[in-house]
C-alpha cells in the first residue's frame, strides 16, 4: 500500500470491521451492520449548545446549534450524510455536524433522508431539497440568516450536496452561499482509473460502490444524468463556491477531482487533497488525526464563504472530544 498513511493502515485494521461486504448484504443486513460499528473510529460526540429533532414533510430532520451560535440570524450549514444512499443516519454522521457547528458557532441541520432501494432515485434529492427548502421559511423559528446558509455532504451525501447546490442555482431551491463537497460521488459511469488503483483493499470498494449504485439507480437511463452524476452537467457556471476535499487512495478519488477541476474553471473553488487518506476518513477521528485537519479546513473554507462569520469560527479543539455531548 505504498503511499498510505500510518493512519489510514491503522484504520483498515481497526478490530471489529464488519462480518460481510456491503456488497454481500441485503440492504437491511447492511444498515444493521453499519448502525452497530460505525462509531467505533469515531471521536466521543462532542457537546454542542443544544441538540433537537423536528419533522418536515414527513422526515425526521436532526438540528445541533453551536454552544457560541446567536440566537438570531445564526449561520447554518445544511450536511447530507454519506452511505451510498442505503446506509446512514444524521446520527452516523453526528461527529462531524457538531464539531462544525461549535467551530463556526453555527446551526447544523442534517435530515434523514429516505434510502434506497425502498424508494430509489431520486427520493433522496427530493428530501434535502424539502430541507433547504424549510430552513429558509422556518428561519426565524430556526434562528439562523436564511441569506447564510452552506451546503454540504460526505460521499453519497457530498453527490446529494452538489446536486443541490445545483438546484439552487437553477431557482429549483433556494440559494445556498457555499458548497463542501467531501470525497463525492460525481460520475456514476464508474469507469475512472481510480475504479481500477483502488478498487480494492483500501476500505470502499469498488464492488461496494456497484452496489450501492444499483439499488439507488436502478434504471440506467437515470445514471448519467446531472441528478445523478454532477460532473456530467452541461454547465457549473454561476454555482456558489466549492471546497472539495479528497482521499487520493479512493475508488472516487478521479471523479471528485474531475468535478473539483471543473467548478474551479467555471465557478470558484478550492480542493484539497489528502493523499495518502482513504474513503471515509473525516469520520475516523479517533483512527485518523488527519479527520482534525480536514475539519480545519472546511471551517477555513466556510469563513471564506461567510466573511461574517470573521474570527468568531474557531477551529474545533482537541478538549472539546472529551466533554459530554448535548
Amino acid at each position: 500500500m505504498t503511499g498510505l498513511d500510518p493512519s489510514a493502515a491503522r484504520a483498515l485494521a481497526w478490530p471489529g470491521e464488519p462480518e460481510k461486504p456491503v456488497e454481500d448484504c441485503t440492504p437491511e443486513e447492511a444498515r444493521r451492520q453499519y448502525l452497530d460499528g460505525f462509531a467505533s473510529k469515531q471521536w466521543p460526540p462532542e457537546a454542542v449548545g443544544e441538540t433537537v429533532e423536528r419533522h418536515v414533510r414527513g422526515i425526521r430532520v436532526k438540528i445541533w446549534r453551536g454552544r457560541g451560535a446567536p440566537p438570531d440570524a445564526a449561520p447554518a450549514l445544511l450536511y447530507l450524510h454519506g452511505g451510498g444512499w442505503v446506509i446512514g443516519a444524521p446520527e452516523t454522521h453526528e461527529d462531524i455536524c457538531r464539531v462544525l457547528a461549535n467551530a463556526a458557532d453555527a446551526v447544523v441541520v442534517s435530515p434523514d433522508y429516505r434510502l434506497a432501494p425502498e424508494p430509489p432515485f431520486p427520493a433522496a434529492i427530493e428530501d434535502c431539497a424539502a430541507t433547504l427548502t424549510w430552513m429558509h421559511a422556518e428561519a426565524a423559528g430556526l434562528g439562523i440568516d436564511p441569506a447564510r446558509i452552506l451546503v454540504a455532504g460526505d460521499s453519497a451525501g457530498g453527490n446529494l450536496a452538489a446536486v443541490t447546490a445545483l438546484m439552487a442555482r437553477d431557482g429549483q431551491v433556494p440559494a445556498v452561499i457555499g458548497q463542501v463537497l467531501i470525497y463525492p460521488v460525481t460520475d456514476q459511469g464508474q469507469a475512472s482509473d481510480s475504479y481500477r488503483r483502488y478498487a480494492a483493499n483500501f476500505g470502499l470498494t469498488a464492488e461496494a460502490m456497484r452496489w450501492f449504485r444499483d439499488h439507488y439507480l436502478p434504471d440506467e437511463a437515470s445514471r448519467m444524468t446531472w441528478q445523478a452524476s454532477p460532473l456530467h452537467a452541461p454547465s457549473l457556471h454561476g454555482l456558489a463556491p466549492a471546497f472539495v476535499v479528497l482521499a487520493g487512495h479512493d475508488v472516487l478519488f478521479d471523479e471528485g477531482l474531475a468535478y473539483a477541476r471543473r467548478l474551479e474553471a467555471e465557478a470558484s473553488a478550492c480542493c484539497r487533497v489528502w493523499p495518502g487518506q482513504i474513503h471515509g476518513f473525516v469520520s475516523m477521528g479517533r483512527a485518523i488525526p488527519e479527520a482534525r485537519e480536514a475539519l480545519d479546513a472546511i471551517v477555513a473554507a466556510w469563513r471564506g464563504m461567510d466573511p461574517r462569520l470573521g474570527a468568531g469560527a474557531r477551529p474545533p479543539r482537541a478538549e472539546d472530544l472529551r466533554q459530554t455531548p448535548a
